[in-house]
């Protein structure tokens, strides 16, 4: 038996990457990621920079088997990009236009020009339909525009978007070398913030979703030496290096413990400062335990650079008190057929709802102060402040520097109902409440708190102040706080919609982007003007459009580190492309994707009707996507099976403008099944009012509005009532089971992948978040859960679960199969995915599981498009 913890110089403890070599996937989503061009570790503490894509390639929340959904945490880690392809989009298909009157408002119907080739299972899995994108490596430490190229020689390259001369070499592979000359085989890499330094990652070994080890070289770029941070070890154990946002200093945490090189003594054998000495397997210094990691800081690191380099600030981590959950492997190798007799145990320290979470606490280091004394206690401390909660009550959301020396700290209850915003200021004694959050405070309802890492600190600005993202009459806009200590948001956004991001900041400008849904099935990217200092208290909201509003659009969009360039990619409906532009009128702009291979492709292939448009639901207007079979009849003499795809989680989305073709397309096209998703309460991007619903009672409303949608639908005179289905994976496999519990008589059929059966199983940040504790919530963990087995007997009914998967334990499908047993009933299908994570990719079991699944429909409903007898 071995013991999971961040790797320790004297127990290296067993990693999950050698027994499931796969990142681990959450119930939910958000931001897109595109495949990668440039390779270059975020090392820096730059919170907002682009991630590197090798080691974070989570992108866009998908529910597991590939099909995009967006939430605010959620977020499966996308399969294989071959896998996840991509359509939607097509003229209006005149036929359908009365069958929808009447659900409320229409999105148009696209149908390109599609071809008479028919799409098959290979298509769908070997990247036929797969979109091409860039990314942009954008190079802060260097001008604005600069970005990074690696050539063939695995040279770094830079190059400047406005220039058109020769990129220059900044670091030749052949001169990074180790001390016996070998040449360095390194991952990722990262600039010091005065370009004289490159820091090299190599035998990097990937952790849970984020998190990782690595050993680490510094390359002195003015003569081309070489040198280990540490000495290497395998496996290794520096979890995260960070580079200070001026100079050379070099923090980095190793075991568990916090160190700092300063810049002026950085060089081979360096002895570093030990900000920390009590790391362990259950201590945490600068880096997140799991449950941080997944659900709060969704990152590697819990270490943030002052903006002048002279503070650190980290958080401290004891999970002592946490229990552990065991995982068990049964085969660690890719090949199915190599004999283990003995198991490979895991233990992990998993909170579960009710029981101890890690307890955290806020503190600094001034290395200036350090500098000056040689005395680390004088050095550290740590940030209290009145009213804090109390630490086994408490979650750290946020933290985030706003100024040299003024520190953001934002925590919430265990159950986020309640919450406080503290401004601490280096060299003061406490810290002060700025901010309420809360039924009493900024969301002002019974609804839970958000969480995300949104602060914007305001750099640059002829006033000290931060923008975030806060709940204004219900929708989450844009809040200019300044000063530092300000309690008053002033609004740069209003309105019924919601901003999802902060894209960029332009200090000469005095210029904020960011990205709204407006509709929500949309995003598009906007910019508002901050006011001066004194016209703070009489601004109103206003803000301009960067792409075209007046179109169904999807845009996400990358700007460069002071927003005088940025790569705006266009997502759907139609078919995707990519431009390079510059910020002032009349710059560059370019096309720089435009997957002229996919069009031509798409125009060779039968093509589904995709159609969104919107239902009501107990006075709620929901989203819904309808993904129809070319040719459908809809005259009634022609009869069509319909499959519900549901995901559903609080905060999600599924229903949007991003141009998808997938297994449902498949199915749309060869099977003639007719593919509806429906965005119910609790889901995102609408307003609290639509989310706050399923607070403390997940599985209710949600399932009531995918029974009216189901019921809704066989009253079409080509839906066959005796043929409707379905289907979810995580989040989605609990509401597909919920669906089917609820024994509303409509549907027949129903499949879940890696589902909650019972929320006590799952992870306790996430489920408290919406259910609340145990404690507080009893009645509602029993009616959230599957119970009422029985109504799995009266349809036909499969699912799957992998046995390593850490998400979703399995030990949510063993308690409902003992159910199942216990009240005697049969006639189910089942299927374990050996050592599979919540993904189930391994060894083949990907695709495998969408034929077994594609198999039972066919067996059930045969094809769609029967005409009708009698």
């Amino acid at each position: 038996m071995q013991q999971y913890s961040r790797l320790s110089s004297d127990n290296p403890g067993i990693q999950l990457g050698d027994v499931a070599p796969h990142p681990r996937p959450s119930l939910s989503d958000s931001d897109d990621s595109d495949d990668v061009i440039v390779y270059r570790d975020n090392l820096e503490d730059e919170p907002f920079a682009e991630k590197d894509r090798r080691f974070n390639d989570e992108g866009r929340m998908e529910d597991g088997e590939g099909y995009s959904v967006e939430s605010r945490r959620l977020r499966p880690a996308r399969k294989s990009r071959r896998v996840l392809a991509v359509l939607v989009g097509i003229i209006a298909l005149a036929a359908l236009v009365g069958v929808l009157a009447g659900w409320g408002y229409s999105a148009p119907s696209y149908a390109g020009k599609g071809g008479n080739k028919h799409i098959t299972m290979d298509h769908i899995f070997n990247g036929t339909f797969s979109v091409d994108t860039i990314s942009i490596d954008w190079v802060k430490e260097a001008a604005d525009g600069t970005y990074s190229v690696i050539d063939s020689d695995h040279n770094i390259l830079l190059k400047t978007v406005h220039n058109d001369t020769e990129p220059r070499i900044l670091v030749e592979a052949t001169k990074v070398v180790d001390d016996h000359g070998d040449p360095i085989h390194w991952s990722a890499w990262s600039l010091s913030a005065d370009m004289e330094y490159v820091l090299f990652q190599t035998d990097f070994k990937k952790q849970w979703r984020h998190s990782s080890h690595a050993n680490y070289y510094l390359h002195r770029l003015s003569d081309s030496s070489t040198f280990p941070v540490l000495d290497p070890t395998i496996p290794p154990i520096i979890t995260k290096c960070i580079w200070s946002p001026v100079g050379h200093s070099l923090a980095y945490v190793s075991a568990n413990d916090l160190y700092v090189i300063p810049g002026n003594e950085l060089a081979r054998g360096a002895e570093a400062i030990r900000i920390t000495d009590d790391g362990s397997e259950v201590i945490f210094n600068g880096v997140p335990d799991w449950v941080y990691e997944e659900e709060v800081v969704e990152a590697d690191f819990t270490t943030w650079w002052s903006p002048d380099g002279n503070t650190i600030a980290y958080l401290r981590m004891d999970e002592a008190e946490v229990k552990n959950y065991r995982l068990q492997f049964y085969n660690p190798s890719d090949d199915a057929f190599e004999p283990h007799p003995y198991t490979t145990d895991l233990d992990m320290k998993y909170p579960k709802p009710g029981t101890p979470n890690p307890l955290v606490t806020v503190h600094t280091f001034s290395l200036e102060e350090y500098l000056a004394s040689r005395v680390a206690s004088r050095a550290k401390q740590q940030v209290t402040w009145p009213g804090s909660f109390e630490v086994d009550n408490r979650i750290i959301s946020e933290v985030n520097w706003v100024s040299d020396n003024g520190l953001l700290i934002k925590e919430v209850d265990r159950a986020a109902r309640v919450g406080n915003v503290v401004l601490f200021k280096v060299g003061e004694r406490d810290g002060t409440v700025v901010r309420k959050l809360g039924k009493e405070g900024e969301e002002g309802d019974d609804g839970w708190i958000d969480h995300g890492q949104n602060v914007r600190p305001l750099k640059g600005f002829g006033t000290e102040g931060y923008v975030d993202i806060v709940p204004n009459k219900g929708y989450n806009h844009l809040a200019l706080f300044s000063p530092l200590d300000s309690s008053v948001p002033v609004w740069l956004t209003d309105g019924e919609w919601e901003v999802t991001s902060i894209a960029g900041v332009d200090a000469a400008k005095n210029l904020v982007y960011f990205v709204g849904a407006n509709p929500s099935i949309d995003r598009h990217v906007y910019s508002t003007t901050l006011p001066a200092a004194d016209a703070v208290d009489n601004h109103e909201p206003a803000f301009s459009a960067m792409t075209n509003t007046a179109a169904p659009g999807y845009f996400d969009v990358s700007f460069s580190p002071r927003a005088g360039y940025y790569l705006l990619s266009y997502r759907g409906p139609d078919v995707p492309y990519q431009r390079l532009i510059e910020a002032s009128e009349g710059g560059v702009d370019e096309l720089v994707q435009s997957n002229d291979r996919l069009n031509a492709t798409l125009s060779e292939f039968m093509r589904p009707l995709i159609s969104r448009t919107t239902i009501e639901s107990d006075g709620y207007t929901l989203n819904m996507l309808e993904i129809l079979p070319p040719g459908l009849d809809t005259s009634g003499r022609k009869r069509y099976p319909v499959l519900i795809k549901v995901y559903g989680g609080p905060g999600s989305q599924t229903v949007s403008n991003r141009f998808e073709r997938d297994w449902h397309a498949y199915l749309a096209c060869e099977k003639k099944y007719v593919i509806i998703v429906v965005d119910g309460r609790g889901t995102g991007y609408k307003g609290r009012a639509l989310r706050n619903p399923v607070m403390d009672n997940l599985g209710h409303w949600e399932v009531v509005d995918q029974v009216k949608a189901a019921a809704e639908l066989t009253k079409r005179t080509y839906i066959d009532s005796s043929r409707v289905g379905i289907w979810g994976w995580s989040y989605g496999g609990y509401m597909a089971l919920k669906t089917l519990e609820a024994d509303s008589g409509v549907f027949t059929l129903g499949m879940a992948v890696a589902p909650v059966t019972n929320w006590l199983y799952y992870d306790s940040v996430y489920t408290e978040r919406y259910m609340s504790t145990p404690q507080q919530n009893p009645d509602g963990y029993v009616t959230s859960a599957v119970n009422n087995v029985t109504a799995f007997g009266k349809v036909d009914f499969l699912w799957a679960h992998g046995s390593g998967d850490d998400n979703v334990h399995y030990a949510n499908t063993a308690s409902f199969i003992d159910k199942l047993t216990q009240k005697h009933v049969r006639g189910w299908r089942f299927r374990m995915f050996t050592d599979s994570n919540h993904n189930i990719n391994n060894r083949e079991s990907y695709r495998e599981l969408h034929e077994w699944m594609t198999a039972f429909l066919e067996e059930k409903w045969g094809r769609g498009g029967t005409v009708r007898h009698g």
